[in-house]
């Protein structure tokens, strides 16, 4: 049996976590970084809202993996089947193993349809959709384009999900569109959410309330939509509280999938599950050091972590630079010394022209990045930044390990 490749550091994902840790610790001067992923593409996300709700083109978000791997990294194209964090080393689809010093596992959230019956066997037909694929965003686009009257549902699942406020922005979106065009007072447009309220933070959801009072919106909160029925076009939804289900039709039907970690983490030491978790399975980690709980090193960052931050790319932008403190820490026998406080921030789009930036910790304290602006109200400056800024910054600047 021959001894496995072995490498200083090996990041297990090529998205926005491997590829801003991998440019980050060659910026440092490590000499054997290795990413494993099989993507040929790699996708800007946080822009799919927007192709769904026709202000961007899904061309802007994707470009090629092997323009974004940064020079020095070691790009090995496969998919991780198995770890085994006991003697460090990583399996992957093509049967072959590699080994590490420090292992960085980043391979993102796994999108589980089959968990709402009858999702699977709909998706991008029918007039369901959903965001979160990118061959089903401007998909998205053309059933909102083409609805004139009738009924709308949009829907949140239970449990964590990457960009938990993707689900009604675009119903904003969608409205904000039927508004300009005349049709909204046609539409009975409902948002189905798992939540007490449309966000955690009060000052930002009594804002958002406004909102969806102001485009005639009614909100579902404490429920889910458990099952689609498309024959019949319509859904079945359940107060998660009471467990009292009642029926909702539509005509176009915007779906975000339940999501855990990957398949194979879940099966492995490195999850949560390992110790009787949640079912979610995430790698289960210190939520300030992003340390692994029992194997010290290995770590694990963005959404397939378990710390209780929100998944989203701007939480990764704050936990690379710790991730990559406390490998060093780890490789010369230091104490960790990088430290994450839980920062996420949500850009929600309240209409084709404005947007609101909430920004905050663990804690659901306000962390505001523009404090001239009020941080809980939508602003027309913060939708520029959605559109233009925030992607220039994740090619141009967070990508390459500077920001």
């Amino acid at each position: 049996m021959s001894t496995p490749v072995k490498h200083e550091v090996l990041i297990i994902g090529g998205g926005t976590a491997g590829i801003t840790v991998a440019a980050r610790l060659l910026r440092k001067h490590y000499r054997d970084v290795a990413i494993i992923e099989p993507s040929d593409k790699h996708y800007y996300q946080p822009l799919w809202t927007l192709v769904g709700g026709g202000q961007a083109t899904a061309a802007e978000t994707e470009r090629a993996e092997g323009s974004v791997v940064p020079r020095g990294a070691t790009w090995i194209k496969s998919a991780v089947t198995a770890v085994d964090p006991d003697a460090n080393t990583v399996t992957c689809a093509d049967g072959a193993t590699y080994g590490y010093d420090v292992l960085v596992v980043a391979p993102g959230i796994q999108l589980d349809w089959e968990r709402t019956e009858g999702l699977s066997d709909t998706l991008g037909k029918d007039g369901v959709s959903s965001n979160y694929l990118f061959d089903l965003a401007p998909r998205t686009w053309e059933f909102i384009r083409n609805t004139r009257s009738g009924t709308a549902v949009f829907t949140m699942p239970s449990g964590p999900i990457k960009c938990a406020g993707a689900p009604q922005k675009i119903a904003y979106l969608a409205c904000d569109h039927w508004r300009r065009q005349g049709v909204l007072d046609k539409i009975d447009v409902h948002l189905v959410v798992p939540t007490p309220r449309i966000f955690g933070i009060p000052a930002i959801a009594d804002n958002l309330d406004k909102v969806i009072a102001d485009y005639g919106i009614t909100l579902h909160t404490g429920s889910e939509v458990r099952s689609i029925d498309s024959a019949a076009r319509k859904v079945t939804m359940t107060n998660i509280a009471e467990g009292i289900e009642t029926t909702l039709p539509y005509d176009v039907l915007h779906a975000v999938p339940h999501q855990s970690a990957p398949d194979w983490i879940k099966t492995s030491p490195l999850s949560t599950s390992h110790v009787g978790g949640d079912g979610n399975g995430y790698v289960d980690i210190d939520k300030h050091t992003m340390q692994h709980v029992r194997y010290p090193n290995v770590f694990a960052l963005g959404d397939a972590g378990s710390s209780p931050n929100s998944k989203t790319g701007a939480a990764i932008r704050k936990q690379a630079p710790a991730v990559v403190e406390n490998i060093g820490a780890v490789l010369s026998g230091r104490p960790l010394s990088g430290s994450y406080d839980g920062y996420a921030s949500c850009p929600i789009v309240t209409s084709s022209h404005d947007m609101l930036l909430a920004e905050f910790d663990y804690d659901f304290a306000l962390k505001p990045s523009f404090p001239l602006l009020d941080p809980v109200k939508p602003h027309r400056p913060y939708w520029y930044l959605k559109k233009y800024g925030l992607p220039a910054m994740y090619w141009n600047l967070m990508l390459k390990g500077l920001a």
